[in-house]
């Protein structure tokens, strides 16, 4: 059982309230609360850079992975004033911005991080994003869709990052110029999504109803849109494993690496080697791809 401890952290000038830091918040491996708030320290340059302007909405489970979650879009009150917030509609969302900010919401056992799709006051998407979203429980080609995916893109001239969802999924990320719409994303992902199915009709669907989609991956292009959030690049995921939604290599995706092998407890190393991989990837020329599908 974790003993019951209260004390406080200053970062940035801010006090940081930790409880309960023995708490198993992944037991099978070994993460107790304490060393979770090590990890997001760790993280932080790299998380915190697709979380910061944007509407958060974060998965609580404050008795550990193996317990009851929640998600949580309203800022809870009381919040110390070092909290950022954003009203959108009824909703006052945290903005994830700094240090102190990701290490308070850690400490309330927020485990995993899902920002929104644009900027706090604009409709407009900050990048491309298409999710391979398998439709079993586990599903050993989902490499294999990201790899064909990738070849459709490079033969239209853009270039991508693939990361693990940190689940069981695969997202295929674009960097653009700002401007473009959702509206506008969502054609060419229809575009490129209608491709790939009828190439390989075993492997990928288009079907929104998962009834509908037999065993194939399904190729999200719909659920780009504002409103809708996805899990940030480097949030830890609320698994067995403490697996972290992790960029990879397009040389790692054809070796089929597992989801699995990216974790809390190594990505620290690997983000010492290898870096940000979505950090070197400059916006991708997809205005002549919209221009001529509105011809």
């Amino acid at each position: 059982m974790a003993r019951t401890a209260q004390g406080t952290i200053t970062i940035m000038g801010c006090e940081i309230p930790i409880t309960n830091p023995d708490k198993p918040l992944w037991p099978e491996a070994g993460i107790t609360k304490a060393i979770y708030l090590e990890k997001l320290a760790l993280l932080a340059p790299y998380l915190l850079k697709y979380c910061r302007n944007r509407l958060l909405t974060v998965i609580r489970w404050p008795h550990g992975i193996h317990g009851k979650f929640f998600y949580q879009k309203n800022a809870p009150v009381p919040r110390p004033e070092y909290i950022s917030t954003y009203r959108d509609g009824d909703i006052e969302y945290i903005v994830l911005n700094e240090l102190p900010q990701l290490l308070w919401l850690g400490n309330q056992a927020a485990l995993e991080f899902h920002p929104s799709l644009h900027n706090v006051g604009s409709i407009l998407p900050r990048e491309w994003i298409i999710d391979l979203d398998p439709t079993l429980e586990i599903e050993p080609r989902i490499m294999e869709a990201a790899s064909l995916v990738d070849d459709v893109l490079r033969s239209l001239g853009i270039a991508s990052v693939a990361k693990t969802s940190g689940a069981t999924g695969v997202q295929i990320i674009v960097p653009i110029h700002q401007g473009i719409t959702f509206d506008e994303l969502r054609s060419v992902g229809h575009l490129v999504g209608r491709y790939v199915t009828e190439k390989h009709p075993k492997l990928f669907t288009i079907e929104r109803l998962k009834k509908d989609r037999g065993t194939c991956i399904y190729f999200d292009y719909l659920q780009h849109y504002a409103g809708k959030t996805i899990a940030a690049p480097y949030t830890p995921r609320a698994r067995a494993g403490a697996t972290v939604s992790t960029p990879l290599t397009w040389a790692e995706v054809r070796q089929n690496v597992s989801p699995l092998d990216y974790h809390l407890l190594n990505i620290e190393e690997r983000l010492g080697k290898l870096g940000d991989l979505l950090d070197s990837l400059p916006p991708q020329p997809l205005e002549p791809i919209i221009r001529q599908l509105k011809k």
